[in-house]
This record gives C-alpha cells, structure tokens and sequence, in this order.
C-alpha cells in the first residue's frame, strides 16, 4: 500500500470515527426520550476505535469522484459502517459463529452479555437509516431515499442476511450437522450476498450522492461487485494463512466449520489466480473516470493483498 492511499484511509477512518462519535453520543436526539447508558456502552463498544473503515473510504472516495467533498459524504459513509458494525457484533453471537475476539478486543457479547449485543446490534442498524433520513446526508430528498433503498436492499433478504442465512445452511445447521456440498455457482452467491452487497452499496452510495448518470452509477456497481468478490477471496486465504495477532479475529473456523469457499473449493493457488483476475476485473470498471478513478484502483489492489 502506498503512502497516499494509508493517508487517505487513515483519514477516512478518522472522520468516519468522528461521525460515529457523534452519532452515539450519550446525549437523546430529538424524538428520543433517552439513551440508556448500557446500550450505548456496548454500541460504541461494537463501532468505535476499530476496523479499517473500508466501507466508509468507499463511499467517500466514490463521491470524490463526482465533487463531493468527505464531509458532505460522512454521513452516508457512517450509515454504512453502522451496518457493517451490527453485522459483525451479530456475526460473533454463539448462535451464529461463536467469535470470542473482534479487531483484537472480545466481542461485543464477550464485553457485555448476548442480549446486550442483540439490542446494541439492532441499535446500529436502525441507527444507519435514521442518519441517512437526516438532511445532512444530503440535501435532497430524493436522494436520501435512494440511499436509503440501496443500503437496505444491500442489507436485507436478498443481500447480505440473506447471504448469511445461506452460509448458516450450508454449514449444515438445518440439516442433521452435514455441511452441503456448493457448487462455485452457489458459493459465489452466497459471497456475493452475505460480504459483496455491502461493498457495493458503498461504491453505489457516492455514485447517488453525486447524483452521477446511469452509466456512472454502473461502473462503481461493477467495480464494487468485483472488489467484494475480491474481498471475501482474501478474507478466505487469511482464515487458512493468517495468524491471530495480524488478523485480530479467530483464524482456521472456515473449515473447522465446514464453510464452502473458493479456497476450499479450488486451492489456494487457484484461489489467488482467481483473486488476480478480480482486481484486474475492478480495476477496468473504473475506466469511464480516467486517472479520477486511480485512488480507487490502488484500494482493489490493496484489498487483495492486506494482511489482516
């Protein structure tokens, strides 16, 4: 990763942090009658001081392409991350895949107890269409609902709880213990889903802030299709070589688990070879924006080489 792209993470990351701050403040908004100071703790807990803050980067970096600067974009960017963080804290539960540790802190229920973590999960996503309806997501309403149906179809049933309904099943959770043999077809679905969805919904977020064209709004969804394919190829290859300490999370449950993968699936060689062609492929989406687009081109890159 080169320097230019650390600084912008790293600067995506901290005004991302700061919206989040002040979105979880202590302090009821208008219509609330209070915050209870236990859900909040856990909530901040699962959203703040953590994370690579990937997602939010993208919207703010997809936005940048069509002019609009990082803080008339954090909104939108927080809103995902809120989406991303209750997943994660939703993810770890013992009923799901049983994580005692997230960015090398315990988990959420390890920190506070199961149905803390439940509500503190519900609290963040509901949370992330309550800033999305606020104006200073954008000052259009049309806008703000087009934000708010492509994070919510990026979220739900056909996207990323039903991609993890589909990663539950084809561990065998519904049928007497026996994972299920997936075809690539049906695993790259599943990816798709439970890890794609969100990324693209980053990548579409600054297209729609930007109220960009059609054909605009293509190419991001394209690039994120493949970086979110990319993505989960990686997050594959660090389950299987990646320690603890780099990772910051349980490493070696894909298979402890039975999890159908591409790197169970073809190898790991093959499982790069693969990785390889997808950035390639993300890399050409971004062609319609020219050297615009090269901050974006390095991050697909950088996707598929990070180390934790």
């Amino acid at each position: 990763m080169t320097a230019p792209l650390a600084h912008l993470l790293d600067a995506a990351a901290a005004l991302t942090e700061a919206r989040l701050a002040r979105a979880l403040a202590a302090d009821a908004e208008t219509g609330e009658r209070l915050r209870p100071e236990r859900l909040m703790a856990a909530m901040r807990h699962g959203a703040l001081a953590g994370g690579k803050r990937l997602r939010p980067f993208l919207v703010l970096e997809s936005a940048a392409l069509f002019g609009i600067a990082p803080q008339d974009a954090v909104t939108a960017a927080a809103a995902v991350e809120c989406v991303h963080c209750y997943s994660l804290i939703h993810d770890d539960l013992p009923s799901m895949d049983n994580d005692d540790l997230r960015r090398g802190r315990p988990t959420v229920h390890r920190a506070f107890d199961e149905a803390t973590a439940i509500l503190a999960g519900d609290g963040l996503l509901t949370l992330a269409f309550d800033l999305l309806a606020g104006e200073d997501a954008h000052p259009s309403a049309a806008v703000r609902i087009a934000l708010v149906r492509a994070l919510a179809r990026a979220s739900g049933i056909g996207g990323m709880v039903g991609g993890q309904m589909l990663d539950l099943t084809a561990e065998g959770r519904f049928d007497g213990g026996t994972p299920l043999a997936l075809d690539l077809g049906a695993i790259r679905d599943l990816q798709a889903m439970k890890t794609g969805a969100l990324l693209v919904a980053a990548c579409e977020a600054g297209a729609l802030l930007g109220e960009a064209d059609a054909d605009a709004r293509a190419a991001l969804i394209a690039y994120g299709r493949a970086l979110g394919a990319a993505f989960q190829i990686a997050d594959d290859i660090l389950d299987v070589e990646g320690s603890i300490e780099a990772v910051g999370k349980s490493v070696g449950k894909d298979a402890n688990a039975g999890k159908a993968t591409l790197v169970s699936t073809l190898g790991l060689d093959e499982a790069r070879g693969v990785l390889a062609d997808l950035v390639a492929e993300a890399q050409a989406a971004l062609a319609p924006f020219g050297n615009r687009g090269g901050v974006l081109s390095e991050a697909a890159a950088f996707v598929a080489a990070r180390k934790s």
